[in-house]
């Protein structure tokens, strides 16, 4: 029997073995010429995979939450007017984040479930000089999922710099970084990247290095500024050793065989097969009698799920009952509706038989909460998608 329980929240997720074994290599040094040509490496392959020939990749030892702040604090000055787009907790938690840069904030917050309308963003950027618009793509707290596109021609039609908070799309939702025009793309590496926790992992367009290039003040945040990393990054993308801090070596390793992974695979198969593992566990809830979080598949995420319990389940039992099924699953986490839904990661290397375990497993814990549901009604809808 296997013990250990099979890992479906929204990150970390479930890792390829090849990049464990990476990760558990002898630590070599951070200036040895086969790590200088691992990082080099690692730099090159997220170019193909954001699709972002010409960016300036960036590896650093931190979360997500480095990666916001990279982006934040390189391109804000204090008087810079920036505007957020919040679909959920991290959209908030960014405004939050930018208020340290510059008191000069505006948040346009979506209704619970839904995106914020292009033509209303378009009419707030209408009434100030903004310098920077953010947005999540996919917000972790709700599976609500936002259309780069229009948002990226806004920010070219009103010359405002855009980012992309990527930390649960990236390698898993579709970006064409380059082709739609966004000039900062960020993640972290324990979602659809798939690497263990521990890599803050940027792409910079060179709209925004010059923009950083050209700011009046010093960078207010020493561990992140660019003037320390970019010299690093340089560095190793011509396969020299550099110094700043000691990177994470053992995680730049994983990180190297996890993008020869993605790129094996196919960034293109790998959007599309996303999008099929979305669809197909969002139509198995459908038939359970379960509501999602978004309101509408057009606005549904593709790596991650937000169902709500359905009624007269809890969800400390539920979730309780889904774990002995060897299944480990999340909570809510918005804070107004924590105990009213829950949350399941399916991005990176999770496959067929990982979902439809994990489906047999909610059908089971809901079962044993006493919810009616036909046994098997579940999987069956979910194969019928896999299977199209």
């Amino acid at each position: 029997m296997k013990a250990r329980k099979l890992l479906m929240i929204p990150g970390p997720i479930e890792f390829e073995p090849e990049v464990l074994q990476a990760m558990s290599t002898p630590t070599t040094s951070h200036l040895a010429p086969d790590f200088t040509e691992s990082f080099g490496n690692s730099l090159d392959m997220m170019k193909e995979v954001w699709l972002a020939p010409s960016g300036q990749p960036f590896i650093v030892a931190g979360s997500g939450t480095l990666a916001m702040d990279m982006a934040a604090c390189n391109l804000v000055e204090q008087g810079d007017h920036v505007l957020v787009i919040s679909t959920g907790y991290f959209g908030e938690r960014y405004a939050d984040l930018l208020r340290r840069y510059t008191p000069n904030v505006d948040v346009l917050k979506a209704d619970l479930g839904k995106v914020v309308p292009a033509d209303q963003i378009e009419d707030q950027l209408k009434k100030k000089n903004y310098k920077l618009l953010t947005f999540t793509h996919v917000d972790t707290s709700t599976a609500v999922i936002n259309d780069p596109r229009p948002i990226a021609e806004l920010g070219k039609k009103y010359d405002v710099l855009t980012i992309l908070d990527g930390v649960c799309s990236v390698a898993g939702e579709e970006i064409r970084q380059e082709e739609w025009g966004i000039d900062v793309v960020f993640t972290a590496s324990q979602k659809a990247i798939s690497v263990p926790p521990g890599l803050a992992l940027l792409v910079a367009s060179g709209r925004a290095m010059k923009v950083w290039k050209n700011r009046k003040t010093p960078v207010a945040n020493y561990y992140a500024d660019w003037s320390n990393w970019l010299p690093v990054m340089e560095a190793y993308g011509s396969r020299k050793p550099a110094y700043f801090g000691t990177p994470a070596v053992n995680l730049v390793l994983a990180l190297e065989k996890s993008l020869q992974n993605i790129l094996r695979e196919g960034v293109e198969k790998r959007f599309m097969r996303h999008q099929k593992m979305g669809k197909a566990f969002r139509e198995a809830m459908k038939v359970a009698g379960l509501q999602m979080i978004p309101d509408t598949e057009q606005v549904s995420a593709n790596t991650l799920s937000a169902p709500y319990y359905p009624g007269g389940v809890q969800g400390k039992e539920f979730l309780q009952k889904a774990s002995r099924e060897g299944i480990m699953l999340a909570g809510g986490l918005l804070a107004e509706l924590k105990t009213q839904y829950f949350r399941v990661g399916h991005m990176g290397s999770v496959n067929r038989a990982d979902l439809l375990a994990t489906i047999g497993a909610i059908e089971s814990a809901l079962r044993h909460c006493s919810y009616e549901i036909e046994p098997g009604i579940c999987l069956k809808r979910a194969q019928e998608i896999l299977d199209s």
